[in-house]
């Protein structure tokens, strides 16, 4: 480096645009030149550990093999933040960043027909998403109440719930890292491996210890977990993601049919309570169920089994091709049987006893504690519904204040982006439901405030084409309004782009965000295509929804959609016993479009 590249500090000078585009290209360049020399007979390849390929076939696979990525935070406390976000290079800003739960945001001004055409370091930002752990969607009150306090300090009073129990804050200077991480580890919360090639946040029911139908508090294996195996380099090179939910609860409130690997509470006849193991489930673009496999697993051993998937996807999983990385495919490929003998024969050395499935949802069991609700101890929780999860630091020192001012210490963060507060005692129900209303924290919501989930969006996200938050709060204001007594819930998902985040499958009406033609105008405009009458939770009748070839909604006539098919279905239904999705399957198309 010359004199001429550093400031007189000795850090690294910024470069100007076209300093900077040229120093991508030429990495990307650098990159596709190793790529080409690592793929060279090697077209039969899936990139597997276990077969013997340990060729990195694709530029994360080279980023991943170069070292391990949790190793990037030294670099984050030592030269990034001293020096800024433009000393950062490429591989690190969107490569191993992740595996400390960074993204840089969206900039802002981009509208989403220019997604998929600039550069990366075109829709960059210089600020991030910071992603916060919350494993089984457990906060203490001191917890909640710091997160918040980071939000304001930090991160423009941003604040949002996820639907995998994370809490994901923006506007963050890569500046002032060190310090979040400092105060985040210090309340005992972390951001290791909150995103990147790596066992994500463990889902948990948000009841865990308290719900008095529980069949066992799954929270114990959730920290075994946590303890042995999260920030080890064992498991900080995947092929991808790996997502992994617990429920103790007799009727699985966690999705355990789109998860990675799920343990469903179940009471064995002889062997008494533990986990019905399911794998292999996922959504985005191409969404696969779970498979059970049936066998019953003692509490002392998940950790164990745990460990034994997740070696089979570190070490079979397809690492060519990102779009086929997920351990869903793998699962699909071997069919269920093969995957348990692999697991038994190969990674635990015993087998696992056969074993009953968890209980199926009954109609009317929402499974996602709304409400006011009596614990087994005799006090009460109560959950209430963030519009698509947008809260703000503000209102989580605030959801703190009104816990600890009962005598509670826990929060809970629910897989629907619902949030709780436990433990009240049955003479300050109504001061908790009343403070968090004033909040617009509802306890008894309107359907549609109940029922929609979106993703962040193109307000932050850089692989967005659509606005969602907004959005999902537009479609809540008109309908709560236009069908105030609504007696059957109708779920509405919306995501900003292709993938699947707010899981627009599973939804009764999921919006899948993309560029759709306005026939007024005849111009490509944000919008979104349709799925219909997705499921879960129903066994046998789980269904990823209906899709009508062609037909796409605005973004602008998405709330008038909505309206419009639903009162087709009150109209049209064989009453009210009839679902939403049962009608949607069998609506003629005129009603549905």
């Amino acid at each position: 480096m010359t004199d001429a590249d550093t400031t007189k500090n000795g850090a690294p000078a910024a470069l100007t645009d076209a300093e900077e585009r040229r120093r991508h290209r030429e990495e990307a360049r650098l990159i596709r030149t190793r790529e080409a020399a690592a793929r060279k007979n090697t077209a039969s390849k899936d990139g597997q550990w276990a077969a013997g390929d340990r060729t990195p076939l694709n530029p994360n696979e080279e980023m991943k093999a170069a070292g391990d990525p949790l190793e990037v935070r030294q670099r984050i406390e030592s030269m990034y933040s001293k020096w800024g976000f433009w000393s950062i290079p490429p591989g690190d800003l969107r490569g191993r960043f992740r595996w400390w739960g960074l993204y840089t945001q969206r900039r802002q001004g981009i509208d989403g027909g220019k997604t998929a055409i600039l550069e990366p370091h075109q829709l960059d930002d210089e600020y991030f998403m910071l992603r916060i752990r919350s494993d089984g969607g457990q906060l203490s009150v001191a917890q909640a109440r710091e997160i918040g306090a980071l939000s304001e300090e930090f991160g423009r009073d941003t604040a949002d719930v996820s639907d995998r129990q994370n809490i994901q804050l923006h506007w963050i200077r890569i500046e002032d890292v060190p310090e979040i991480f400092r105060r985040v580890e210090e309340v005992g919360l972390l951001c290791t491996e909150a995103c990147g090639d790596v066992p994500r946040v463990i889902l948990g029911s948000p009841v865990a210890g308290i719900a008095k139908d529980e069949l066992i508090d799954p929270t114990p294996q959730i920290r075994e977990i946590m303890d042995k195996y999260i920030g080890s380099p064992e498991y900080s090179n995947l092929p991808r993601k790996f997502k992994t939910a617990f429920t103790g609860q007799p009727v699985p409130d966690i999705l355990h049919e789109v998860q990675d690997i799920a343990f469903c509470a179940v009471e064995h006849p002889e062997l008494g309570i533990g986990y019905d193991l399911w794998v292999g489930g996922g959504l985005s673009v191409s969404p696969f169920l779970g498979q059970r496999l049936g066998v019953f697993v003692k509490p002392e051993i998940a950790h164990d089994v745990w460990r034994g998937v997740v070696s089979i996807f570190r070490d079979h999983g397809y690492r060519r091709l990102r779009t086929r990385a997920r351990l869903k495919f793998l699962v699909k490929a071997w069919g269920a049987e093969k995957f348990l003998q692999v697991l038994q024969d190969d990674y635990l050395g015993y087998e696992l006893p056969k074993g009953p499935a968890p209980k199926i949802a009954q109609r009317g069991e929402r499974g996602d504690h709304v409400g006011i609700h009596e614990q087994a101890d005799g006090k009460y929780y109560v959950g209430v519904a963030p519009v698509a999860g947008r809260v703000s630091g503000t209102k989580m020192q605030r959801i703190a204040d009104i816990a600890a001012s009962v005598g509670s210490d826990r929060v809970r963060l629910t897989p629907l982006q619902k949030i709780l507060v436990l433990d009240i005692p049955e003479d300050r129900v109504s001061d908790v439901v009343n403070g968090l209303r004033e909040l617009e924290l509802e306890s008894q919501p309107g359907e549609f405030h109940r029922n929609v989930i979106a993703c962040t969006g193109i307000e932050y996200c850089k692989l967005a084409i659509v606005e969602t938050k907004a959005t999902a709060r537009e479609v809540v204001k008109v309908l709560d309004q236009k069908f105030p007594t609504l007696d059957n819930p109708i779920t509405v998902h919306v995501n900003g782009c292709p993938n699947s985040c707010a899981r627009v499958q599973i939804a009764d009406i999921g919006f899948k965000g993309q560029l759709v033609l306005d026939e007024e105008s005849g111009e490509q405009v944000p919008g979104f295509q349709v799925h219909l009458g997705g499921r879960l939770g129903r066994g046998d009748d789980n269904d990823f929804g209906r899709k009508i070839r062609g037909h796409k909604v605005t973004q602008n006539g998405m709330p008038d959609y909505v309206e419009r098919v639903t009162a087709n279905y009150l109209d049209d239904r064989n009453g009210p016993e009839e679902t939403f999705a049962e009608w949607a399957f069998r609506a003629e198309e005129e009603l549905i479009k």
